[in-house]
């Protein structure tokens, strides 16, 4: 089972993936994080094997500490999960150490099968 880190400003964004995720069966949501500070910790403490990252956080830019956990070298594949979706966002994401880019809204169904790609 796969260890999942959400980190999202919106409890509802929160819930929605992580109620999609659990329904697979496949994925462990071991934590949940409001800010991108308190996901780096997160992410740094338990080391999880995915990562959904927002852009737009309340005390950093998701982009950012995409590159922070890539300079610690927290390994986990990450999928930015954002309504920011210029073209030119999603391939700074990518460039900066994200493994995909999910505009919102999205579906359940399209989360989980972007997910599900990132570790074939």
């Amino acid at each position: 089972m796969k260890k999942v880190l959400i980190v999202d400003d919106s409890l509802y964004m929160r819930t929605l993936i992580n109620t999609a995720l659990m329904a697979t069966g496949n994925y462990d949501v071991i934590g949940q994080a409001g800010t991108g500070s308190e996901g780096i910790e997160l992410a740094l403490e338990h080391q999880p094997d995915l990562i959904t990252m927002d852009n737009i956080l309340p005390d950093m830019i998701g982009i950012d500490i995409v590159k922070e956990l890539r300079e610690e070298g927290i390994i986990a594949k990450i999928i930015m999960v954002s309504a920011v979706g210029q073209d030119d966002v999603i391939a700074e994401g990518i460039a900066n150490g994200a493994d995909d880019y999910l505009v919102k809204p999205f579906t359940a169904d399209s989360l989980v099968e972007r997910i599900e790609a990132l570790f074939v």
